[in-house]
C-alpha cells in the first residue's frame, strides 16, 4: 500500500509542501493568535491543495470527477466557516457553513460507495456517543445553541460514519479510503475540542482546547484535500493486478 501512495512522487512532494506550509501558518496562528491573517491563509491553502489534486485527476480522462467536485465544495465551505468563526458573533453562520461542508463530504464519500445500512448504524453509534458528551458532561453552557450543536453533531457523525464504513467494508481503493477516514477522524476530534473551547465553562488559561483543535484541524483538511488525487482508477488497477 505504501508503494502505491508514493507512486506519483512529484504530487507527493507538492502535497507534503502544502502540509508543511499550512502547518507553519497554523503554528504562527497558535503563537500570535492573529486569526485574521494566519488562519485565513492556512484555510485558503488547503482549498488550493484540493484544487491542485483535482486538476491532476481531471487530466486523467478515465477518472470520475464527481468525487473531486463534491470534495472541493466541502473544502470551500470549511474555509468559509473558518473565516466566519474568526468573529465570535458570526459563530452560528460559521457552524452552518461547516455543516454544509460536511454534507458535501458525505455526498463525496457516497459517490465512491452507495449508502447502506452499515453506514447508518456506524453513524448513529457515533452520534449517540456525541450526544452523551454533549448532554451528560456537566461543563457546557449552550445559551440557546443546543439545537444547533445537536444538528451539527448529527451531520458530522454521518460524515465520519460513512468514512469509517467505506474503509472497513469496501474492498476497492483502500488508500483513498484510509486517507479519507484519517482526515474525517481528525476533523471530528478537532470539532470536539472546539466544543469544549467554545461552550465549556472550564477555565482554560493555556488555551489547551483551542491549541489541540487547531493542531488536529489543518492536517485533517490537507488529508481530505489529498484524497481527491487518490480517487483515480490507477490505484484500483494496481490492486487488481496484485490479486
Amino acid at each position: 500500500m505504501l508503494k502505491k501512495i508514493f507512486e506519483d512522487k512529484k504530487l507527493l512532494v507538492v502535497n507534503v509542501l502544502f502540509f508543511v506550509i499550512t502547518m507553519a501558518f497554523d503554528i504562527c496562528l497558535l503563537i500570535t493568535y492573529n486569526r485574521y491573517v494566519f488562519k485565513t491563509i492556512a484555510s485558503v491553502l488547503f482549498v488550493i491543495c484540493g484544487f491542485v489534486n483535482f486538476v491532476v485527476v481531471y487530466k486523467q480522462e478515465k477518472n470520475s470527477k464527481l468525487f473531486g467536485w463534491f470534495m472541493l465544495a466541502g473544502l470551500v465551505f470549511a474555509c468559509v466557516g473558518d473565516i466566519l468563526l474568526i468573529e465570535s458573533s458570526l459563530f452560528i453562520y460559521g457552524a452552518i457553513s461547516f455543516a454544509i461542508g460536511h454534507v458535501f463530504f458525505f455526498v463525496a464519500y457516497s459517490t465512491l460507495y452507495r449508502i447502506n445500512w452499515k453506514d447508518v448504524l456506524i453513524s448513529l453509534g457515533i452520534f449517540a456517543v456525541a450526544l452523551v458528551v454533549i448532554l451528560a458532561i456537566p461543563v457546557f453552557e449552550f445559551d440557546g445553541m443546543l439545537p444547533v450543536v445537536i444538528i451539527y453533531a448529527l451531520v458530522i457523525s454521518f460524515m465520519l460514519g460513512k468514512a469509517i464504513s467505506n474503509f472497513s467494508f469496501c474492498k476497492g481503493n483502500k488508500i483513498q479510503n484510509l486517507i479519507i477516514m484519517l482526515g474525517s477522524i481528525l476533523f471530528f476530534l478537532s470539532d470536539l475540542m472546539l466544543l469544549f473551547n467554545v461552550f465549556s465553562n472550564v477555565i482554560d488559561p493555556y488555551r489547551i482546547f483551542d491549541t489541540i483543535c487547531l493542531i488536529l484541524y489543518y492536517p485533517a483538511e490537507i488529508l481530505l484535500a489529498t484524497s481527491i488525487y487518490y480517487s483515480n482508477r490507477k490505484i484500483e488497477e494496481f490492486e487488481k493486478s496484485e490479486n
